[in-house]
């Protein structure tokens, strides 16, 4: 078992702890396999009737995947890269099929694998510290993890939106677009906590108890310009789009949009397209997983961690630089199935 993961029994809660504080508890194969390891264990025990997710310390709850690890993997063969999204993608889909309540906290920074290990929860719990994001595609990638799932679920062209620019939401606004269930000042996770200890079977009554008053979601009051310029699956119209308008806050999203990978913004729009219609969330991860086995060894994934990770120049060269230069052809080559032998599945062959 890895020290990143804290894996405690308290009565009848299992407790998950994220422990890798200098790295926001970013996600780490063995911490994924931990975590895989552990509901499997409190599965078929009767005596456990609940989970709580949480971080043990530290200013965020988790800010995504070793994304150092599957730069340098994607940088060869690749395989170490695939070996993570195998384990993370299994815990995600563990998660969302999990028999008993599980409860993550989401205090403060809950970014890419962050969302991935909250949002299959019953119980998604936000607070005035909650920056809730899926930014992949500044660095090449694309919001996995269940992304095209849940993104391509929000009301209107939310998902598009937050999965193009990458915008974070507070507190507030994760909780009015459903992504969170409840939303409860800092001050009063221990004392949650401390309740669903003692009485597991009454956790929808005492996040209630304890919940505040839902500070003015600001998203909200963008909604209908996001449905009218985001409304495209296209993303040379949006781009259009966005350019024609002639507001403020378009020309914001549009020098926005124009930092990120052209190619992760396609990819992304393709898996919203494709996960609005998917009605299995295993058929979900396998398509994500033979999508990320892919784009992880492109050269925009390589480069986009250099600019904004590595070298930190904020510089990124992304190529195809322009939405025109990324053909059909290549996303259809980026979402073609794998391999049987090669394709993820939901447990070991």
């Amino acid at each position: 078992m890895t020290q990143d993961l804290i894996v405690t029994r308290e009565g009848p809660v299992g407790r998950l702890r994220l422990n890798r504080p200098k790295a926001i508890h970013a996600l780490t194969r063995a911490m994924c396999e931990g975590v895989l390891a552990a509901l499997e264990d409190w599965r078929g025990d009767l005596s456990v009737e609940a989970i709580i997710i949480d971080h043990a310390e530290g200013r965020g709850f988790c800010a995504g995947g070793d994304i150092r690890l599957l730069a340098e993997s994607g940088a060869g063969d690749g395989e170490a890269a695939r070996g993570f999204f195998q384990a993370e993608y299994r815990m995600n889909h563990r998660l969302f099929t999990y028999a008993k309540p599980i409860v993550a906290v989401m205090d403060g920074i809950t970014m890419g694998g962050g969302v991935g290990i909250s949002a299959p929860a019953r119980f998604r719990v936000a607070t005035e510290n909650t920056r809730f994001a899926m930014p992949e595609t500044g660095i090449g990638l694309f919001p996995d993890v269940g992304g095209g799932w849940y993104l391509s679920r929000l009301p209107g062209r939310m998902g598009v939106f937050l999965a193009l620019t990458g915008h974070r939401l507070d507190g507030a606004e994760a909780h009015a677009l459903g992504l969170a269930t409840h939303y409860l000042p800092a001050a009063a996770l221990e004392e949650a906590k401390a309740a669903i200890l003692l009485a597991p079977q009454e956790i929808a009554a005492t996040l209630d108890r304890l919940s505040a008053p839902v500070p003015e979601a600001g998203i909200m009051a963008h909604a209908a310009e996001i449905d009218r310029l985001f409304a495209s699956d296209t993303l040379e119209e949006i781009v259009a789009a966005l350019a024609a308008d002639g507001g403020e806050w378009a020309a914001q999203q549009l020098a926005i949009l124009r930092t990120k990978s052209p190619q992760a913004c396609k990819v992304s729009l393709r898996l919203l397209h494709e996960g609005a219609r998917t009605t299995d969330f295993a058929e979900e991860m396998r398509r994500e997983y033979g999508v990320a086995s892919r784009v992880v060894q492109r050269p925009d994934f390589i480069e986009g961690v250099r600019a904004l990770i590595v070298d930190k120049d904020n510089a990124p060269r992304w190529s195809p630089a322009t939405p025109e230069g990324v053909t059909d052809t290549m996303i259809d080559h980026i979402f073609a199935p794998l391999l049987e032998a090669q394709a993820w599945t939901p447990e070991d062959r």
